[in-house]
Formats: structure tokens, sequence, C-alpha cells
């Protein structure tokens, strides 16, 4: 199976990496995939970025500010925030107050001075999802209501799952809350996602946005 196929099956958080060092991004990749994340792909420059972006819908990104190409992961936040309205994260090298100046401009959900450990990108990465759920939160109609104003029926589990992802929670807090595993968890956010003709949990929430 190719790995564009894979990432359009994946029902968990999708995350992007931007990293032009392969050793740090297949570092990042597996420990992503031990916490349950799904990896949207790797860029390892401005221009794969930038495509990978228009194709495969991330849920968020890892951006490193050093990447290799035309822009740098600045220039690339801003293209971010102009055309696709999700959360990413500043992954660099460089700490100076030019680099920071220019960065906070562009508002990213977190700044992580590599070298990192993996709890710093875990903790990063819950806060962004929740903090843009959050920021696009509406409340949620009630399991007739929203019922009404769908053309397919959600399940009650489903529709359990779309209020969690309105309060930004993962995967494992989802599973945690209805005390079922993490596949039963993907099983009815794929569902779900083929109901609201969605690929990313983050589209989840711009399609029941549109919801009226």
């Amino acid at each position: 199976m190719n790995e564009t196929i894979c990432y359009k099956q994946m029902s968990g958080i999708n995350i992007l990496i931007v990293e032009d060092e392969p050793l740090i991004a297949e570092d990042i990749r597996h420990f992503l995939g031990n916490i349950n994340y799904s990896v949207a792909g790797i860029a390892h420059t401005s221009i794969r970025a930038l495509d990978y972006l228009a194709t495969r819908n991330p849920d968020a990104v890892l951006l490193d500010i050093s990447i290799k190409g035309d822009m740098d992961g600045i220039q690339i936040g801003e293209i971010i925030n102009a055309k696709y309205q999700i959360p990413f994260i500043y992954l660099t090298s460089h700490s100076d107050e030019a680099t920071i100046a220019r960065a906070k401009h562009t508002l990213p959900y977190g700044y992580i001075v590599k070298p990192f450990d993996e709890r710093d990108l875990l903790t990063s990465l819950e806060m962004a999802i929740f903090r843009h759920a959050q920021q696009h939160r509406n409340a949620v109609p009630d399991f007739d209501t929203i019922n009404t104003l769908l053309p397919f029926t959600l399940t009650g589990k489903e529709y359990d799952l779309l209020c969690a992802i309105n309060e930004g929670m993962t995967n494992q807090q989802m599973a945690n809350r209805h005390s079922i595993s993490i596949n039963t968890v993907k099983y009815h956010l794929k569902n779900l996602f083929l109901k609201l003709d969605v690929p990313t949990r983050t589209a989840a929430i711009v399609r029941f946005r549109s919801i009226k």
C-alpha cells in the first residue's frame, strides 16, 4: 500500500513533519506512531512541505524553521495561517532574538528549541490541538437535532466522539473517557469522517461549524 493511500485511511491525529534532517524526522515519526498519532508525511524541503499541505490534509504541523528550499519554516507558517488555518509548532535550533521576533508574528501554537525530548513534543502537540479546537469551538447541537441536519444518521458513539473532537481531545483521551480501546476509537472516527465527508479531525471541526 503506498503512503498516500495509507495516510487517508488513518483516523488518528494526522501530523505533517517538516524537517530537513532525516534522522530527526524518523525519530519523530517513530515516537508519534508509539503514541497513536498518524504521520501524514515527512517533508525535507519547502516545496514538498507545500505539496503535502495541499494534498494530505494534516491536522497539525511540526515545522522546522531552517528548512531546505526557497522558503524557510516561518514563511511556510505564514502560508499555513493564510490558507489552511491548522495549528503548527516550530522546531528549531535557533533561539536568537531576531528569529523569535519573526516567528511570533505568525502566531505558532508552540516553539520548541532543539534538542528536545519526547515529553516536550507530546505536551506541545496536545496543547496545540486543544487550543485550536477551543478557538474554533461551537456548542454541539443535541443528538436528535444534529441528525436532522446531516444526510447520514450518526450513531450515539459517533456523536460522543464528535463532541470530544470539538473539545480538543486526543484519541487516547477519548478511549479513557469512554472505556474503549484506541482501535475502537479509530473505527468510530473513520465512520464519522465518512459521514461528514471529511479526511481529518480539523476538517471535521470546520464541517461541524458549517452545519445549520
